[in-house]
């Protein structure tokens, strides 16, 4: 057999194999990387007949209206919602804007982020604006899409410091467009109103767009306001 004599320098050049296979591995990761960070938008507008938020009616039993916008590159992401507001602080918005990162392991989904809310309108002397920490670990459990949520504050609206906020979420599919869920959760607060509350209720997609909302909310502390109490509340999302 003859034997192959290695590739030689010439005049100093750099062998021309090792550079073409390099060129070839370069493009085509720049090629993946550009696909994976291409990033993907969503946005939705939406009507309810109240706006709820953590179990309370926030737009004193008055419709509300709010959007949403996103922008996501593979797992992380970040958020915009606003929705109006009628708070007896003389709040008239929230504003929640998140960043976050959407991993999974070991048959879980997790969410990740940090949230910033906002409430315009509120009285001079308010605290209107601070922030949160929130976790969320999914899985499915045999019918049943199952979600743990924990929230925490150091240090919430108003009078209230540091709160937390933890749900436990069961969602089922009851039709090819239909699907029921139930959530109960419980909050603590140092400073502010301390409560349990829980909703269940049917979503279904009238179109590939647009979905109906209807949910009965509730919770254990009706003597705190009106907002504590029991509410049927319907809400149309589309998807823009």
């Amino acid at each position: 057999m003859l034997e192959q004599s290695p590739v030689k320098r010439q005049n100093g050049a750099p062998y021309i194999p090792l550079l073409a296979g390099f060129a070839v591995v370069m493009g085509a990761s720049a090629v993946q990387a550009h696909a994976i960070a291409a990033p993907d938008f969503s946005a939705q507008v939406g009507v309810a007949s109240e706006y709820v938020g953590k179990g309370l009616g926030k737009s004193a039993g008055d419709p509300s209206v709010n959007g949403s916008v996103e922008i996501s590159t593979g797992a992380f992401y970040a958020n915009v919602f606003a929705s109006t507001a009628k708070l007896s602080q003389g709040s008239d918005a929230e504003i929640v804007s998140a960043v976050g990162w959407r991993p999974e392991a070991a048959g879980y989904k997790f969410d990740l982020s940090v949230v910033n809310r906002d409430l315009p309108g509120t009285r001079a002397g308010v605290d209107a604006n601070y922030w949160e920490y929130q976790a969320d670990a999914s899985r499915k459990i045999g019918p049943v899409s199952t979600r743990l949520r924990v929230n925490y504050t150091p240090d919430g609206f108003a009078a209230a410091k540091e709160a937390w906020w933890i749900e436990l979420q069961g969602t089922v599919s009851v039709g090819p467009k239909t699907k029921a869920s139930a959530s109960i959760a419980d909050r603590t607060a140092d400073g502010g109103a301390e409560y349990a509350a829980w909703n269940v209720g049917v979503k279904h997609k009238l179109t590939e767009k647009l979905a109906l909302d209807v949910r009965w909310y509730d919770t254990d502390s009706h003597a705190l306001g009106e907002n504590y109490d029991g509410r049927l509340v319907g809400a149309l999302t589309f998807a823009l």
